[in-house]
């Protein structure tokens, strides 16, 4: 289990860190939400699977990040689900530009 560091503690690098990886993790999901009136709107299925994978590739690693960090999970077990959501936002996204409407 990883130790608890105190936020005046902590190094300015890893405070730095955790601040951008909240401003990613807004601002994708405002382009998210953006992307999904444009679905409801339009009723374009691209815009959904754009929708849903910025989501995947901004909110979803950074709420994973949080959650199992704070239980104690491997840093490796971390980044393999982070990435894997990654991956997955980015299909949705590719799906979203080259799919079948």
């Amino acid at each position: 289990m990883t130790d608890v560091v105190r936020l005046d503690q902590a190094p300015l690098v890893e405070l730095l860190s955790v601040a951008s990886l909240l401003l990613v993790a807004l601002l994708g999901t405002v382009i998210a939400v953006q992307a999904y009136r444009g679905y409801r709107r339009n009723d374009s299925r691209p815009m959904l699977y754009l929708a849903v994978g910025l989501w995947l590739l901004t909110l979803v690693p950074f709420l994973l990040n949080v959650s199992l960090a704070t239980t104690g999970v491997d840093r490796v077990e971390i980044a393999l689900a982070e990435n894997v959501a990654r991956l997955l936002g980015l299909l949705a996204i590719t799906y979203s530009l080259y799919g079948i409407d």
